[in-house]
């Protein structure tokens, strides 16, 4: 029993009365907290999520899963702020590694980890902030063939892509499946947000057909870059719309569009027809 923040007795698990369930009875963390949680006890690395989330929802959270599609600039950041929050479980793909060009943004990105793959080095890092989570590493491109599978079990998939193909192809993907998608995109100081449930339009009515030809080259990132700013603040309000997709709380961002200026400090929001 410990007081929190604002004097309020709790019981709490220490993660050192973790660490020795574990070793004693063979369990691992994610179990220990969901035990714990459906006893009303707050695993003590959670007590500052209250009341924003309470234990109901912390539970809830625990066990759910979420695909985060990218681990770059977008999917990096995402990714620990899932861990931080405390979602179970994490089905991290991507199919590239990391290279000098992504340390002017990218979170899981290190002066020691270039050449790595950003899957299994995003589970790496979730294990030094979390070992609660438990991530599943895919190091591949998603695609129609390995989609299905990889994204089986999912309650949400999060875009953190940086390219229109790949986004339709998710998009059809999470449609089939019947699992919401959370879109971002950035570029620049500027970037958007928005959550797309299947049956709504989503794509479509930012990029047209899917089969409209894409530059790579003309890429609003390939042209004005990212800075660390912008991917920050776009992957917090991605979590932030997972979050009340996982927890059905608040107002979504369905069916309308967030756009972020960061150099004006200005949010608008883009209304499209339902």
């Amino acid at each position: 029993m410990v007081k929190d923040p604002a004097g309020r007795a709790v019981n709490v698990l220490q993660e050192e009365d973790v660490e020795t369930l574990c070793s004693e009875y063979g369990l691992n963390h994610a179990s220990i907290y969901v035990a714990a949680l459906k006893q009303g006890i707050i695993p003590y690395r959670y007590l500052r999520n209250r009341d924003s989330v309470t234990p109901a929802m912390q539970l809830k959270l625990a066990e759910s899963r979420v695909a985060v599609i990218g681990a770059g600039g977008l999917g990096g950041h995402v990714v620990l702020l899932l861990a931080r929050l405390g979602v179970g479980s994490l089905v991290v793909v991507d199919g590239d590694s990391f290279d000098e060009t992504n340390q002017n943004r990218q979170a899981l990105s290190t002066v020691r980890n270039r050449g790595m793959p950003k899957a299994l080095e995003a589970r790496s890092a979730v294990a030094a902030v979390n070992p609660g989570v438990d991530v599943i590493a895919h190091a591949v491109r998603l695609d129609r063939s390995n989609g299905r599978k990889i994204l089986a079990g999912c309650q949400v998939v999060v875009d953190a892509l940086d390219n229109v193909a790949d986004r339709f192809i998710i998009e059809n993907l999470a449609r089939d499946l019947g699992v919401p998608l959370v879109h971002g995109a950035v570029a620049g100081f500027e970037g958007q947000v928005m959550s797309i449930l299947p049956g709504d339009p989503g794509f479509e009515l930012l990029y047209g057909k899917e089969s409209a030809p894409w530059d790579s080259e003309k890429r609003p990132e390939a042209v004005f870059g990212v800075p660390a700013v912008t991917p920050s603040l776009v992957a917090a309000l991605q979590v932030m719309e997972t979050l009340k997709i996982l927890l059905n709380k608040g107002r979504l961002l369905r069916n309308r569009m967030l756009r972020v200026d960061l150099e004006t400090a200005e949010f608008h929001e883009i209304g499209f027809k339902e």
